[in-house]
């Protein structure tokens, strides 16, 4: 039975809406708050799903970040990794209604899984035991269409950015040949790849999916209504 004779009022910060109630003890606050650290796959995917539905009802939590900060300037304890695209309309956080130390956020164009990419999942599953990594791509996709005009057009790209979009053109090759929308396939298309290639790839994701202390997930975000929807 935890003790409940300790008065605690912690600060007004976002651990406190979500898990402390007025009149709880030192020890129902802490140990909400571990909880919160231990969850398993299945219930940090549904954490998600829920901040998701409070984002599209505009019903988000108020996030006190300046509050926050104190804690987490000590340590960092995610309930998720997110690999995310670049895009500037695309933010995890406000996606899932998460505070700061919430997400640990990897982005890079086209949400595909590059080296440094998955060595920096590896350490969130590594060292910060985060049980959910969630692939998150979006409609109206820059890279993906960039890898649609390349596929079908023979666009050329200066720079670095023909090996980015390269990495997304199996996906375009794959959704070509259906009869529905080709830049709608291929977003969802590529998603799937990065969460297989994640999977496969990296010893260590894989090794915890083994152990089902892992779950790799893929999903698409609306750009114009917010809505996030996995991709089976």
């Amino acid at each position: 039975m935890i003790p409940a004779s300790i008065p605690f009022r912690p600060k007004a910060n976002h651990d406190y809406q979500d898990f402390c109630y007025k009149g709880e003890s030192r020890w129902v606050y802490l140990y909400k708050k571990l909880r919160r650290r231990t969850m398993n796959p299945d219930e940090v995917l549904e954490t998600l799903r829920a901040g998701n539905e409070r984002y599209l009802s505009g019903k988000t939590h108020k996030h006190d970040f300046h509050a926050d900060r104190a804690e987490l300037a000590q340590s960092q304890h995610p309930i998720a990794a997110v690999l995310s695209c670049s895009d500037s309309r695309v933010v995890p956080q406000f996606a899932f209604d998460q505070g700061s130390g919430k997400l640990f956020v990897v982005r890079v164009a086209g949400n595909i899984a590059t080296s440094y990419g998955i060595a920096s999942l590896e350490y969130a599953v590594e060292y910060l035991q985060t049980p959910l990594i969630y692939v998150l791509g979006h409609t109206s996709c820059g890279a993906v269409d960039a890898a649609i005009k390349v596929v079908k057009d023979g666009a050329e790209f200066p720079g670095e950015l023909p090996g980015l979009v390269a990495s997304i053109a199996r996906a375009v090759h794959i959704t070509e040949t259906k009869t529905e929308d080709l830049f709608v396939n291929a977003v969802r298309e590529n998603v799937r790849l990065t969460v297989t290639n994640l999977s496969k790839t990296s010893e260590i994701i894989q090794s915890r999916i083994q152990s089902g202390k892992l779950l790799v997930v893929g999903g698409i975000y609306e750009l114009a209504s917010g809505k996030v929807s996995l991709v089976s």
